[in-house]
């Protein structure tokens, strides 16, 4: 990493070089503050080098590699398929690397100084450095982010892994077993399981028993027929080697245990307690709509606020701060934050499905052109809408969900209605039509499937 000297005094600090981090310093580089930004081990953060990246880059890897395998219908026949876990390791090492590399071009070229280490506030307008150096700050901006979880009795080490190692493997394990319920879990279990191994998951209550059902059905079912094994209703009491034990009496051998049952905000050694700086009791920084602590000189963005824990409201979060930081009248203000869970098939959700006076239209994939053409009929769109036809939700089970979800953010920040939807011209063939047909459908004029005739 490129380093410069380090000011005595600078306009802000950002403590922490992951999304939230990074994209603040160059938001305030941009606005003409004199920023420093310290990162203790990689820019980019856990999003970039252990988590969202390196996750979606295995994923694409193991559905090319289960697709290669599984076209006999298509007339695609290739025998003997193989994975070079070495090679599939390097890759997505190489991905982190190179967008890593990016960032630290795009802080330099912007004129943010960074510096690697760690940062503990010693008074509300003064961080010590690793180096020795203390470095003076008008404002400064917490983006620690957040670190896995422990279960107890399940230290990490040895046979038992975090979500982050899990995807740090340079080897593909028989079998592997996940402690956890969530979006990781079903992520790391269903790549997994494409690549040939084994997969269980230990669910306290079910696989991802927080969202829509209807679409849980399907994630579930096609977990099933990959030959996930979903031990539901279950927690693990205690483990010899990589032979778990459950509250159930059952036991459960596997070559790596992962423990993936959420994350938590990370505070340690940062000196809080010599600042004005509030924790909430969850450990998570508390802040106004405008970013800043109970410490009018110091901001928060990203997971260590709290929830939703997703890296895009980091990002929106980084620019707002850096913006009142430089004496802007912004606020973090979004009405929704999509989330996306790259499933088999893929949920993507903005905004609510339920509620007072709304109503909810469905569209299936079965009808839809594109899905037909590519074999790829288990899903659908849901749009929720109130009394006015306003969108007030949406939601996708589909391929490409992840991309197609941001129509739906954006109608629901505009302010839009379905027929604003319904009304504007779809590519054809392409996913996307399904969020139109959806919205014809809450209109009552459906085109491509017949829900029965109207009263």
């Amino acid at each position: 990493m490129v380093m410069g000297s380090l000011p005595e005094k600078v306009d802000l600090a950002v403590v922490g070089g992951g999304v939230g981090g990074y994209v603040a310093a160059i938001r305030a580089a941009q606005l003409g503050l004199n920023v420093t930004l310290v990162e203790k081990e990689k820019l980019g953060g856990h999003c970039l080098n252990y988590a969202c990246i390196p996750s979606k880059t295995l994923i694409h890897i193991a559905n090319l590699f289960y697709e290669a395998q599984h076209s006999e219908k298509m007339g695609i026949h290739i025998d003997n398929a193989t994975v070079d876990a070495v090679l599939m390791h390097q890759w997505r090492m190489s991905v982190s690397k190179k967008l890593e590399d990016g960032v630290a071009f795009l802080l330099k070229s912007n004129g943010v100084e960074t510096v690697k280490g760690t940062a503990t506030f010693i008074s509300s307008n003064t961080l010590q450095l690793t180096n020795g150096t203390s470095l003076d700050f008008e404002k400064a901006i917490i983006a620690t982010g957040s670190v896995p979880a422990a279960l107890r009795g399940f230290e990490f080490g040895d046979a038992v892994i975090d979500y982050k190692q899990a995807l740090m493997l340079d080897r593909i394990p028989k079998s592997m077993a996940i402690v956890g319920a969530g979006y990781v879990s079903v992520e790391i279990g269903t790549l997994y399981a494409k690549l040939g191994v084994e997969v269980h998951i230990i669910a306290r209550s079910d696989v991802l028993s927080h969202f829509d059902q209807d679409a849980i059905a399907l994630v579930k079912k096609r977990m099933q027929e990959l030959g996930v094994r979903v031990h539901a209703g279950t927690m693990p009491v205690s483990h010899s080697g990589a032979t778990l034990l459950l509250d159930s009496g059952e036991t459960v051998n596997a070559e790596v245990i992962v423990v993936a049952i959420g994350l938590s905000p990370y505070t340690e050694g940062l000196g809080l307690e010599n600042t004005r700086v509030e924790l909430d009791g969850k450990g998570f920084v508390k802040v106004d709509s405008a970013l800043r602590t109970a410490d009018g000189n110091i901001l928060a963005v990203g997971d260590v606020i709290g929830e939703p824990l997703l890296a895009h409201k980091a990002i929106r979060q980084g620019i707002v701060a850096a913006e009142v930081a430089a004496g802007q009248h912004s606020a973090y203000d979004n009405q929704v934050v999509p989330a996306v869970i790259f499933s088999d098939p893929e949920v993507a959700v903005a905004g609510t499905l339920s509620g007072e006076g709304i109503s909810v239209a469905k569209f299936p994939l079965t009808a839809l052109g594109r899905a037909i053409a590519l074999d790829t009929q288990n899903g659908f769109v849901k749009v929720a809408y109130d009394s006015n036809k306003l969108v007030r939700g949406v939601e996708i089970v589909s391929p490409d969900a992840n991309s197609m979800i941001a129509e739906a953010a954006l109608a629901i920040e505009m302010g839009a209605t379905v027929e604003d939807i319904a009304d504007t011209i779809h590519p054809h063939p392409t996913y996307s039509e399904a969020v139109q047909e959806a919205a014809e459908a809450a209109l009552g004029r459906p085109i491509h499937f017949y829900y029965g005739k109207r009263r």
